[in-house]
């Protein structure tokens, strides 16, 4: 009775449908002990959703209660589990199984996974284990020591992987180097290559970036590759008359219907490609030029595509402010063996004096990582424990994503479906087994608003609907709401 944070176990169907559990045996071995590979995979997302921010906060946590959540009858100690995690992360399993989940979920939505963003997010160091190469942070607006991440994620902001960097060599190499060669492998339902000999503007899929990614010679190496490229033109020719501008109704990534006034022509860039470029007009006047290679859209959906660019923006948003997602997982540090290169730090010098051009000239610009000055020189942070990690947060916010679309049907005010959520994970519960009819009453006590209430019950009626089983048990989930006052001891 009373189990705190027991509403977190309402995020178990979600948890398991999204794959929290799938293949683990697959990729993950643990030596034989009292913690199986799915209690600490359910802790780890139960510990994301409740937000707790990091592994040493589960020592300020009774033990016994999350034990409840689990089945047991406590927790691992954070030592523990930081030996758990190191243990499934010391290989190349998280990134195995990242990569297994994310191809899973564009087979599950293949018109997400037309449509892909990708975004680069610095995360800042402020440890003092190794000197990590400056990168300019814009959201600070300062040069500061830090890796970079590449996320490319749905057009509603669901993540699908991350790449990370830890000398960022600029969002085009990565894409060319890192990214595609897996979308060419991983997105489903792309044309044959008969449709594409036939119809030679055809494309298989389409990626979304910002300027930083604009080139008219990568766009051409894209088109080249058959994948559509959507961008902001970086150098825009002059307004175009107000005339050529029509009202269009377009639908967002929400299902929401905004009008928009638009206008479409072609374009040639420097090199001599020829593609589509759609101009939108804001209130105020001023005119956003968006370019295009996919030649056979209409150019009202390749307008939503490029300005659904703030979804993924939100996502980093509340995965900082509610995943910690520039926490790291774990202190470690390890030799770079890759030949990575790096600016050179005479040429840096150089180049903030301009009295010594000539000098600058002669320098160059990019070295080897082994080539730098020895107190230059540097070791990279660990990341396997962060890959995990980032891939069991990864699960979780999917997870919260598909309770929160439900929820978002019936609340008034859907843009507080998260809000609701994060109350109902740390929401007391009542536990009553029932092994005869192989059932677990999770009974969730009344939140703080009758409305609130309302919502749930729909809720759980969604949640039962799935029939989903406690794992290591054959006892059947159902969800309920309120108090179960006569099952308590009579109070003397």
């Amino acid at each position: 009775m009373d189990v705190p944070i027991g509403g977190v176990l309402f995020a178990l169907p979600a948890l398991i449908a999204t794959g929290l559990l799938d293949a683990t045996e697959r990729f993950f071995k643990l030596p034989k002990g009292y913690y199986g590979l799915d209690t600490l995979f359910l802790l780890l997302a139960f510990m994301a959703l409740t937000r707790l921010k990091s592994v040493e906060q589960l020592r300020y946590c009774a033990p016994g209660e999350w034990g409840k959540l689990l089945g047991l009858d406590r927790v691992p100690e954070v030592r523990t589990l930081r030996k758990k995690i190191h243990l499934l992360s010391k290989t190349g399993q998280p990134e195995q199984w990242s990569a297994a989940l994310a191809q899973r979920w564009m087979q599950a939505a293949p018109e997400q996974a037309g449509v892909l963003y990708i975004d680069s997010h610095v995360r800042v160091y402020n440890g003092e284990q190794t000197k990590l190469p400056r990168h300019y942070v814009a959201r600070q607006r300062l040069c500061l020591r830090a890796t970079t991440d590449y996320w490319v994620n749905a057009m509603d902001g669901q993540p699908f992987f991350v790449v990370n960097q830890v000398v960022d060599p600029g969002l085009i190499t990565v894409i060319e180097n890192d990214i595609l060669p897996r979308l060419d492998r991983d997105v489903p339902g792309q044309p044959s290559a008969a449709a594409l000999a036939t119809d030679p503007l055809l494309h298989r899929f389409t990626v979304v970036f910002d300027r930083e990614g604009y080139s008219p010679e990568f766009l051409r190496r894209m088109k080249s590759q058959r994948v559509a490229g959507l961008t902001y033109h970086k150098f825009p020719s002059e307004d175009r008359p107000v005339e050529e501008f029509f009202t269009r109704a377009v639908k967002l990534p929400t299902g929401e219907e905004v009008e928009m006034k638009l206008a479409e022509r072609g374009t040639r860039l420097s090199n001599g490609l020829w593609l589509r470029e759609i101009r939108k007009l804001t209130r105020r006047g001023h005119q956003t030029s968006v370019l295009a290679t996919d030649y056979r859209s209409d150019f009202v959906p390749l307008a939503a595509a490029m300005f659904a660019r703030w979804s993924q923006e939100n996502f980093f948003k509340y995965a900082r402010e509610h995943y910690s997602l520039d926490r790291l997982a774990d202190y470690q540090t390890e030799a770079i063996s890759d030949p990575i290169q790096v600016v050179n730090p005479a040429y840096r010098k150089l180049d903030g004096q301009q009295t010594l051009k000539d000098n600058r000239k002669a320098t160059l610009r990019h070295i080897d990582v082994k080539d730098l000055p020895e107190e230059e020189r540097f070791r990279q942070l660990s990341t396997h424990s962060k890959h995990f990690i980032d891939t069991i947060k990864i699960i979780a916010y999917r997870a919260e994503t598909s309770m929160a679309n439900v929820l978002r049907e019936t609340m008034s005010h859907s843009d507080e479906a998260r809000c609701l959520l994060r109350a109902l994970y740390t929401t007391e519960v009542d536990l009553l087994p029932n092994y005869e009819q192989k059932t677990l009453i999770v009974r969730l006590h009344h939140l703080a608003q009758r409305a609130s209430d309302e919502v749930i019950r729909k809720l759980c009626d969604e949640l039962n609907a799935t029939e989903t089983l406690f794992p290591r048990s054959d006892l059947r989930l159902i969800f309920e709401l309120g108090t179960a006052h006569n099952l308590r001891d009579p109070v003397i």
